[in-house]
């Protein structure tokens, strides 16, 4: 199975400027044809040339409006993954890859745009009388964030396995300073330390202010091509390992009555991926997992086989998660809490450029990238990627 990718490369990645909610000068959509843009140019691709768009989770720019609007000469494929936010981010780029891998595609553009402020993502999911599924019991109780329930999963998870704060502190930490790195994150030059992080308000215990990811605009987009082509073209390509998507049964970001309760829902997933890709967890020299929450980042880790439950506080230290100290570099740009809130396509927009040499904390001769995107949501996905 590990030649599933063998024809299929990322050959160029953009990003629209990133913006604090609602400080965006430009609508959603103009922002997707930013990055879209910026990422032909960075490849050499001509936008023209573009004959497939992939995106997930009910995203609102329309793909032919979208085609229209970059000039594409002939649309032949489009693809949208299923609900689960950021679930579905490395789920869309295997989907992309795998159409160019079948030929129902030769260069595609995963892309993701957000304007919160202007677009309500996952509009419908709380409290009032359209509740539906599982809201009908949690909405007259006052549960009706993606914060609380994950909050309450979270605890669940520390308390069994002896998790302590200090655990979920250093992801937030590590982002923060991977942040003062990177300009283009929009918390570069507001450095966090661990006793402003603990003074910070709580929004759902265990989660400060720090543990929750922001609410930004922005656009990213990533393009996959055959990898004949990406070797012809101006960066150096970054070819597929492997990637999985899907969900345990009956699982629900909402629903709090399924088993196992307190997990990220990956299990499942990262077996599959890495018998796909044919390594082991050890063999990851970086990593960018979708930060929702601290606690769902926590127990990402745990799940992609970095570390076993009981070793949490051992392992996860801000030294540990750091780019140039650590045994697992984790979020290298800031991620979700710190770079932006992009749904996670900056996740792998990052691991490209880890994997190219060129991050603003480059992990030393880092050759597989891992980014797991949207835990504690279903689906879920995760996707390997080599230099």
């Amino acid at each position: 199975m590990s030649g599933t990718f063998d024809r299929v490369a990322i050959a160029g990645v953009g990003e629209s400027t990133y913006y604090k909610h609602g400080m965006s000068p430009k609508s959603e959509f103009e922002l997707a044809v930013e990055a879209v843009t910026r990422a032909a140019e960075d490849s050499g691709i001509p936008l023209s040339s573009i004959d497939g768009l992939c995106s997930y989770a009910t995203d609102s720019t329309n793909p032919m409006r979208l085609a229209s609007a970059i000039g594409i000469d002939e649309l032949r494929y489009s693809n949208m993954v299923w609900l689960g936010g950021g679930g579905g981010v490395a789920a869309a780029v295997a989907n992309a890859a795998a159409a160019v891998q079948v030929g129902y595609a030769e260069t595609v553009v995963v892309f993701r745009a957000l304007a919160q402020g202007e677009v309500r993502f996952g509009s419908g999911r709380g409290p009032g009388p359209g509740a539906t599924g599982p809201m009908t019991y949690l909405s007259p109780h006052g549960v009706s964030s993606p914060a609380q329930t994950i909050a309450l999963k979270t605890r669940r998870y520390m308390h069994v396995h002896g998790v302590e704060q200090g655990a979920l502190a250093a992801i937030a930490l590590a982002a923060y300073e991977h942040a003062q790195h990177n300009p283009r994150a929009v918390m570069y030059g507001k450095p966090l330390d661990r006793e402003t992080y603990d003074a910070s308000r709580w929004i759902a215990e265990p989660f400060h202010l720090y543990d929750c990811c922001q609410e930004n605009a922005g656009a990213a987009a990533v393009i996959v091509t055959t990898t004949d082509r990406a070797a012809d073209l101006k960066q150096a390509p970054v070819y597929f390992l492997g990637a999985a998507q899907g969900s345990a049964p009956g699982y629900d970001l909402f629903d709090h009555s399924v088993d196992p309760y307190a997990t990220a829902n990956f299990t499942q997933v990262a077996q599959r991926l890495y018998a796909l890709a044919g390594i082991a967890p050890a063999d990851v020299d970086v990593a960018q997992v979708y930060e929702n929450f601290t606690g769902a980042v926590m127990m990402s880790i745990i799940e992609h086989g970095f570390c076993e439950p009981e070793e949490a506080n051992e392992f996860l230290t801000v030294e540990n998660l750091l780019w140039n100290t650590g045994r697992l570099p984790l979020n290298t740009s800031g991620g979700n809490l710190a770079e932006c809130y992009m749904h996670g396509l900056e996740l792998v927009v990052e691991t490209v450029r880890q994997l190219r040499g060129t991050s603003t904390c480059q992990v030393a001769d880092a050759e597989i990238g891992l980014v797991a995107g949207g835990p504690c949501t279903a689906p879920v996905s995760s996707l390997l990627l080599r230099r």
